[in-house]
């Protein structure tokens, strides 16, 4: 008897695991139609020819490529990248990727807007949707995998990228100079997007230094491992401005508020701009007061 209900509480806890995870990613694979990428080290789609465009940062787009590296890209150096590290798929994992107008998966996404973003009233209409599924990294002499996902939406008016995390085990491959046992090191992965210029980008807190391995427990929609983002005429949702605690940023591209982020996650704003010596700056997520004579000594 003891050993039947041992093994109904680890069916039952095996099940809501399944449940959980298969919930978290919107559904992908062969068996819903998915594609795949070529299975090769820095593989990619090949041009993926779009039934409506996708507006992003004002431009309206038509096609795209997925590559296996953890990239949407677009044409003039346009891309979202909700994982840009040196994934090597012939060592493990796959890459898939739908367009999708099926009326059950837009009610899902449906359903996710209207529960983290409600007052946005966002019906979806058309989805791309990309998996990177249990990838491993360059070099690996390892069992780490990552599997994220990305999806461009629309609601025929309004434009969102999101981007899901289900397991990030990895930050690096060894041509980045991680280390082969733990894909951990050198330079890590950057999660976020780019309109293809120095001024219109957003760079996932984390990205490019050991905390993007935390970025399935982060969000900034109150969901760990979701990120939601409006991206025809760019927003960032949530209350939180992505900054280290104690830290002091200006959060808008005039450099006329200024933020402080304090540690029991008040963010107060006082209305404060550059000195005359000083012009507002991009840097990283936010923006910055940077000396004319300090930015003039800058080479590029």
């Amino acid at each position: 008897m003891l050993l039947v209900l041992l093994f109904l509480l680890v069916a039952v806890f095996v099940a809501v695991h399944l449940v959980s995870s298969e919930s978290f990613l919107y559904p992908f694979g062969t068996s819903v139609g998915d594609k795949i990428t070529p299975v090769e080290d820095d593989g990619t789609s090949g041009e993926v020819h779009l039934s409506a465009v996708f507006k992003f940062f004002s431009k309206e787009y038509n096609s795209l490529y997925v590559n296996n590296n953890g990239v949407i890209s677009f044409k003039s150096a346009t891309f979202v990248t909700p994982f840009w590290g040196d994934v090597d798929i012939e060592l493990g994992g796959r890459v898939c990727y739908r367009e999708c107008t099926d009326p059950g998966l837009l009610q899902m996404i449906t359903n996710d807007m209207e529960s983290h973003l409600p007052e946005q009233h966002f019906t979806a209409t058309w989805a791309f949707i990309a998996t990177w599924d249990k990838v491993a990294y360059y070099g690996s002499a390892s069992t780490r995998v990552n599997t994220f996902q990305a999806v461009l939406t629309s609601d025929g008016y309004r434009y969102y990228i999101i981007l899901n995390y289900e397991d990030v085990q990895w930050t690096t491959g060894t041509a980045s100079d991680g280390d082969p046992e733990t894909g951990l090191g050198g330079i890590p992965a950057q999660a976020g997007f780019n309109s293809g210029d120095s001024s219109h980008y957003f760079n996932i807190p984390g990205s490019r230094t050991p905390e993007i391995l935390k970025i399935k427990s982060t969000s900034n929609v109150d969901f760990p491992g979701k990120w939601i983002f409006r991206v025809d005429n760019f927003e960032v949702p949530g209350g939180s401005y992505f900054a280290k605690e104690g830290e002091e940023f200006w959060k808008d591209d005039g450099c006329s508020t200024k933020c402080l982020c304090k540690s029991n996650g008040d963010i107060p704003c006082v209305s404060e701009s550059c000195p005359p010596s000083a012009t507002c700056e991009a840097s990283g997520s936010f923006f910055k007061c940077q000396e004319i004579q300090e930015k003039e000594k800058t080479c590029f």
